[in-house]
């Protein structure tokens, strides 16, 4: 999908500079990622206390024989 955006030069360079990458547009598709997996987790860490733990579970009996 084609898509003009407009950001910022020094940012762009920067990302370019500290990625490695070759190209601005892998630079931005990494970028992305990482944002969208880091969001993701952040979801998970909101869970936190939500989810009973059952220590009797059959699935924890089964980890602990490995």
């Amino acid at each position: 999908m084609a898509t003009n955006l407009k950001i910022e030069d020094a940012l762009l360079n920067e990302a370019l500079r500290v990625s490695g990458f070759r190209t601005k547009r892998e630079t931005v598709n990494e970028a992305l990622r990482e944002y969208v997996t880091k969001r993701r987790q952040r979801e998970v860490l909101e869970l936190e206390g939500q989810i009973d733990f059952d220590p009797a579970d059959e699935l924890t009996k089964q980890r602990k024989r490995t």
